[in-house]
């Protein structure tokens, strides 16, 4: 709807006026033959009932307007208009394309927000300060939080479910895929692929770590130990068809040439530095990818890769 002739401290031309709310026109349009202008929010209502021009009938769908010249938007704007808040004892007259920043501002506007002086210390409604209650406030702030993170856990739920059914799906492809992988060499080149970028993955999600104590590796952890790891691998969201390799690998019965014994890892030491490490989630042990080592030379590293346990030294 328009604005309130009432409100001008002038005399308004008939051309800036509404013909259906007979206000001075407000976010104005018009027709697109005829050129009669409307209140954008009039005419949209108007044509939800019929579609014709509300002046002389002619044919007019919403689609069809546009907006009014630029000559009728500066003729409105420069009209001299009383604050909406008048009423609450605004004096103001300005013009009407200074309305709205000074709507935004006017201390006597009733919604303007306050900050509450009581203790809460929380933004209310000028005209709501003198019903506001602090404690009833921030109980029904603390209801409204406690609900919202009700919902969040809800939604957390939901999709860790959806998440279980995908990875459980997904699980189901790839064993398919293992299955057909040898009567098809198709299918073994896609699960191949889709095997590697798994463990790429998975080592992207670790904390690059870095060994200042080579001399605490353990070159031949018990059983216990092994379990543990092995353990925190899978924890870790290792890819369920490499855990057994690096366990593997994780004694120097299985390390290549370069490390297989304790003279050789002497003698290499100086290459040590040149791994890129992956920390094992909490543990004193480290993941050396195959993936994430192809600078290094064959003689000092294993597919798909090597796991090195250490009593201490790892940051």
């Amino acid at each position: 709807m328009g604005f309130e002739l009432t409100r001008f401290s002038e005399d308004v031309d008939e051309e800036l006026v509404c013909p259906i709310c007979s206000a001075v026109l407000e976010d104005p349009v018009q027709a697109p033959i005829c050129e009669h202008a409307f209140c954008k929010e009039c005419i949209h209502e108007w044509l939800s009932r019929q579609p014709t021009c509300p002046v002389d009938r002619q044919a007019l769908f919403t689609p069809q307007l546009k907006p009014v010249p630029r000559i009728l938007k500066n003729l409105l704007s420069r009209l001299n208009i009383s604050c909406d808040n008048a009423s609450y004892g605004c004096t103001a007259i300005l013009k009407l394309d200074q309305l709205s920043s000074h709507l935004s501002e006017c201390e006597h506007n009733p919604k303007r927000p306050v900050l509450c002086e009581q203790g809460c210390g929380l933004v209310t409604p000028m005209d709501e300060v003198k019903d506001h209650n602090c404690v009833r406030e921030l109980r029904s702030l603390i209801h409204k939080q406690q609900q919202k993170l009700s919902d969040m856990q809800q939604e957390m739920s939901e999709h860790r479910f959806q998440i279980s059914e995908q990875k459980r799906e997904l699980d189901l492809l790839k064993e398919f895929m293992r299955a057909m992988r040898m009567a098809n060499p198709t299918m073994q080149a896609l699960a191949d692929e889709m095997e590697r970028e798994e463990v790429i993955r998975w080592s992207t999600s670790l904390t690059r770590a870095r060994v200042t104590r080579w001399g605490g590796m353990i070159s031949t952890p018990d059983e216990l130990l092994q379990v543990v790891i092995k353990r925190s691998l899978s924890e870790s969201g290792c890819p369920p068809h490499i855990v057994d390799e690096l366990m593997e690998n994780c004694h120097e019965t299985n390390w290549p040439p370069g490390l297989s014994s304790l003279e050789t890892r002497q003698n290499n030491r100086r290459h040590y530095e040149s791994y890129v490490c992956k920390r094992i989630p909490g543990k004193q042990a480290v993941v050396v990818l195959h993936c994430d080592n192809p600078h290094v030379n064959d003689d000092m590293m294993a597919e798909p890769g090597l796991v090195m346990i250490f009593a201490h030294g790892i940051e």
